[in-house]
């Protein structure tokens, strides 16, 4: 019965970056993929899943595993390169300490994720130029993306999440989050029966009060008296109405007979009389 259970899942996450790579064409004919290889659950798992995806897709393309050495005190990688090479999946290690600028420059007590995030990203994309890949896939799943919207909105004054697919702004690469539909649940089952070998973190995994956290506490407690909340966020974000925002910017194709700082003066007028 439990094999079953992890047929399901396999099947439903594999589903899940079907309709991803689908719905924002996250891969196409000829594309080298660079695949960020973090160490963790999400990583392992999408570098699995793509590959069974590149067995079956019609379209041919190319997969490198990329995993940084950021110089955490006692890392040792040894356990994902020897996976690496014992599934026959080609790699490149790199080695940048991005950890010592990153604790220097973050005063204690105040979250890494954003800065260490920057970091890696310039790294993956100075090594995508290096090794010929045109696309960055990063392990970034459907709760991820929710938290993110949370955290922009609630602390970040935007609405804002993690797109499944971005050029990067000098045009060069495309970053893709082929787990963007997939539920971390699921991951987190595949990745136990899997017995992927983990890799500790000691930059995020070190700061329980993170803001990410308690937007992930504040979702599973919300999902507890509404089953479907996360399917339905993930739903809104592909289903935005901007006229019934607030962004001015929005609204700039927009006529009107009247200026629109005519009307903010009026407004204020009657405002004032009022009081």
């Amino acid at each position: 019965m439990v094999g079953g259970i992890i047929m399901d899942v396999e099947r439903r996450l594999l589903r899940d970056m079907g309709r991803a790579v689908g719905d924002h064409r996250l891969i196409e004919s000829g594309d080298r993929i660079l695949v960020a290889m973090s160490g963790g659950k999400d990583s392992y798992a999408m570098c699995v899943l793509l590959r069974d995806l590149q067995a079956r897709a019609p379209v041919r393309f190319d997969l490198l595993a990329v995993h940084l050495d950021q110089g955490q005190p006692g890392y040792d990688g040894t356990p994902l390169a020897s996976w690496l090479a014992a599934e026959g999946i080609p790699h490149k290690l790199l080695h940048e300490d991005t950890y010592t600028i990153v604790t220097d420059k973050i005063p204690e007590g105040r979250t890494y994720c954003s800065l260490c995030s920057r970091l890696r990203r310039g790294i993956l994309y100075s090594a995508a130029a290096d090794l010929g890949c045109n696309k960055i896939a990063l392990g970034h799943h459907r709760d991820d993306a929710l938290e993110t919207l949370l955290l922009n909105l609630f602390f970040g004054g935007k609405l804002a999440s993690m797109p499944p697919r971005l050029v990067s702004d000098d045009g060069r690469f495309v970053v893709i989050r082929p787990l963007a539909y997939a539920a971390e649940s699921d991951i987190a089952a595949f990745a136990e029966e899997r017995k992927f070998p983990i890799l500790p973190c000691l930059l995020c995994g070190s700061q329980e009060n993170a803001q990410r956290k308690q937007m992930k506490a504040l979702l599973a407690d919300l999902e507890r008296k509404h089953p479907t909340l996360r399917q339905t966020m993930l739903a809104a974000m592909g289903n935005v109405n901007p006229s019934h925002l607030y962004d001015r910017n929005l609204q700039a194709g927009e006529t009107d007979a009247t200026p629109a700082g005519e009307d903010v003066v009026q407004l204020r007028l009657v405002n004032a009389r009022e009081r």
